[in-house]
């Protein structure tokens, strides 16, 4: 990717302009380009900022009541016009730039906010997508746990749980590392017939556990919880009946 073209696709990425192509090659560019993840941290926390502030506050209606008492008789039934100073032209104004230059950008909100699961589910389906391709499936092929959780040992400042769901139908393949959110996270991969799973997992602060939740994108099943200190995405196109039994394998 040319480096000239970064802000353009930075912000192209961020409005959900890019097709599936082009939003992979710049995750890929991410990895390697501090400078440009940082740049895109900072415009998603702007876009946070803007989405949090309350900037608007409306009168409330006993406040024209309270004015059209005060009017002669006559001019109680007429509309009021409320004449604008130079200074809320101008307020009016930036106002409008505001709302012009963010209402169709993507707005992401805090981790666990439904937009920000949205996008990340995008994020994560990407990835899935892009280690179908041959010879990014795995760094390390192996369907035995004990040579799979190892091999994780001083690549991540944590260490996954790893097991092997075979007598289950859940064969293990096998591990990589990949880079989700601005942070490297660990993938472990099942399969099941014909079907690949990639099981993201990342640490998260707190020992709370929280439900299941499912979405679909572009054909494919993302499955989203937290327990025993860690964030897993479960990602396949596995019917979902048959991905919820692998999440509550994995996960007992």
């Amino acid at each position: 990717m040319a480096h000239e073209d970064n802000e353009r696709v930075l912000h192209g990425y961020l409005d959900g302009e890019l097709d599936l192509i082009r939003s992979v090659e710049f995750e890929e560019h991410l990895r390697t380009c501090p400078d440009c993840a940082r740049q895109l941290h900072d415009q998603q926390a702007m876009r946070q900022s803007l989405r949090a502030a309350s900037l608007y506050e409306r009168a409330p209606q006993s406040l024209e009541a309270k004015i059209r008492a005060q009017l002669p008789r006559e001019a109680r039934s007429k509309p009021i016009v409320k004449p604008r100073s130079p200074a809320i032209e101008w307020l009016a104004i930036a106002a409008a730039i505001v709302i012009a230059a963010f209402l169709g950008a993507r707005v992401i909100p805090n981790i666990g906010g439904q937009q920000q699961t949205s996008l990340l589910a995008q994020e994560l389906v990407a990835s899935h997508i892009r280690s179908l391709q041959p010879g990014h499936l795995f760094d390390v092929q192996s369907t035995d746990q004990h040579t799979v959780k190892p091999w994780f040992d001083g690549k991540l400042n944590f260490a996954p749980p790893v097991l092997d769901l075979a007598d289950h139908g859940f064969p293990l393949i096998g591990g990589r590392l990949d880079y989700v959110e601005n942070r490297t996270v660990a993938v472990l991969v099942y399969g099941r017939k014909l079907h690949v799973i990639n099981l993201f997992i990342w640490p998260v602060s707190s020992e709370d556990s929280s439900p299941v939740h499912i979405q679909t994108v572009q054909g494919y099943n993302v499955f989203s919880w937290k327990k025993n200190g860690f964030e897993f995405r479960a990602v396949s196109d596995l019917n979902v009946d048959e991905l919820r039994e692998f999440v509550r394998l994995v996960t007992p």
